[in-house]
């Protein structure tokens, strides 16, 4: 199974990005997705998930009305749209495939693709 993050960089703050997560590997519509964030110096932390239909989505409340996660089953691939960024969104973000919407056990885990937002 790969997951492979990219889309992040340098943005100021109130600006947007868009992540993508493309999954390979796996039969990507029967997995429920979701993004970890990891700043510096701090514990990797949950931002948001989606099931395996995008049925339903979960945010933290740290970003909720700002994100919005959404899924191509059909190109096997997962966004995060960010928007409004602030300095505290700054970290490596991660997806991960395979777990349950609400909880931190997730199966597996893709290298993390770096944003920054400068204040």
């Amino acid at each position: 199974v790969q997951l492979q993050a990219s889309g992040g960089g340098l943005v100021q703050a109130g600006g947007s990005l868009r992540l993508s997560c493309a999954a390979s590997g796996l039969t990507f519509h029967n997995y429920n997705m979701a993004w970890f964030r990891q700043a510096p110096g701090k514990e990797r932390e949950f931002v948001a998930a989606i099931s395996w239909n995008g049925g339903t989505t979960h945010f933290a409340d740290s970003v909720k009305g700002r994100f919005t996660i959404s899924r191509d089953n059909a190109k096997s691939t997962m966004f995060l749209q960010m928007n409004s960024l602030k300095s505290e969104d700054t970290g490596v973000y991660y997806c991960a495939a395979g777990g349950d919407l609400y909880g931190t056990n997730w199966n597996y885990w893709g290298k993390g693709t770096l944003v920054t937002v400068s204040s």
